[in-house]
């Protein structure tokens, strides 16, 4: 697939890459929903380090990939452009938080 980081191998961090790929535009998905959709049941955690490892510059659209309360986990100026890359793909966000019931990806 086009969009997975080209120096993936076989495994866990390709199936977690997979998944978000797949996530269109304007919607988002938890760690754990990412996690049970690439066959990883509570691995949350997994996905996370498979998302902390993406290259510079990636085309995976990482930014869509928020925590079970739907806020954005990084810290800092990441947080602020996954926010950012958020809204401009009409994700709203209340009080730091997205509606899950509205926004969230269902496959």
């Amino acid at each position: 697939m086009r969009d997975v980081p080209s120096n993936s191998s076989p495994g866990v961090p390709e199936r977690i890459w997979t998944v978000v790929a797949a996530i269109p535009v304007g919607r988002v998905a938890t760690y754990g929903q990412v996690a049970e959709l690439a066959g990883l049941p509570r691995g949350a955690r997994a996905v996370g380090l498979a998302m902390a490892r993406l290259p510079a510059g990636t085309r995976l659209p990482w930014h869509r990939v928020i925590n079970a309360t739907g806020k954005v986990s990084i810290p800092g100026a990441g947080g602020a452009r996954q926010q950012t890359l958020l809204e401009a793909e009409g994700v709203a966000f209340v009080d730091g938080r997205v509606n899950l019931a509205r926004v969230r990806w269902r496959p």
